[in-house]
């Protein structure tokens, strides 16, 4: 228990110490819309597919379009580790930008995750790395090929509290992520993602959870941060295909 405890420590006390510690602050608000879906095959392997839309609300704005999929296998004792690629479609960080490229990037993965059940509650961890290709972009236009931009290092914790019989739940969960590769000089610390949602169960294959997000991101310079207050709604969906 103080493992898991002290690394959600260290996510909110980083955020709060980078909050301070710099004047050049950008606060945004954003609204996200998510789909995922599950697939599971048998018990060892499934699929995860998922969608989502991401745009600023104060002034409306395109954001970020993600398309990500990823097949997963159970490996015993509560663990799985995945396998996926991701399309990230990139508008203006700017939502007052009066540009409309829109960059797309590829993001190829590996994961670990695990969920551990206690009496009362539950404890889910996910190791990712992923890499990332962004298209070539020449005068703010898109031109042939993508190009490799750095390797990136997630780790998340979440705890998931029942609140009402297995109907209605709360999520906490803080995931930091960290960049490396030659292109990386003043952000190896790229952001950390604190969020607190409410899951209702409709059906034991169908969910809805809504929550806030707190998107704490450094930028390239090192000297200047994105403040992200996000609300999120995502629905959760999963097929059997075994009998």
């Amino acid at each position: 228990m103080k493992y898991w405890l002290f690394i959600l420590l260290f996510g909110l006390i980083n955020t709060a110490v980078f909050s301070q510690n710099t004047r050049q602050v950008t606060r945004q608000q954003l609204i996200w819309y998510g789909y995922y879906n599950t697939i599971q095959f048998n018990q060892k392997y499934f699929l995860t597919t998922e969608i989502q839309e991401r745009h600023f609300i104060n002034p409306m704005a395109q954001h970020q379009l993600v398309f990500r999929s990823h097949i997963h296998r159970n490996i015993g004792t509560g663990w799985d580790v995945a396998l996926g690629m991701c399309l990230f479609l990139q508008s203006p960080q700017d939502p007052t930008s009066e540009s409309d490229l829109i960059v797309p990037e590829l993001r190829p993965h590996i994961a670990l995750a695990s969920q551990t059940k206690f009496n009362h509650f539950s404890i889910n961890q996910r190791y990712k790395a992923e890499a990332r290709f962004f298209h070539e972009v020449e005068n703010n236009e898109l031109v042939n090929g993508y190009q490799f931009g750095n390797f990136r290092f997630r780790y998340q914790i979440a705890i998931e509290i029942p609140v009402y019989k297995k109907w209605l739940s709360v999520k906490l969960s803080d995931e930091i992520m960290l960049n490396a590769g030659k292109n990386i000089i003043y952000n190896i610390f790229d952001q950390n993602r604190i969020y607190l949602a409410l899951n209702y169960n409709i059906t034991p294959n169908l969910r809805l959870e809504t929550g806030y997000l707190n998107w704490y991101q450094q930028r390239a310079s090192g000297n200047s941060f994105y403040n992200r207050d996000i609300l999120r709604f995502t629905v959760f969906h999963k097929i059997h295909l075994q009998k």
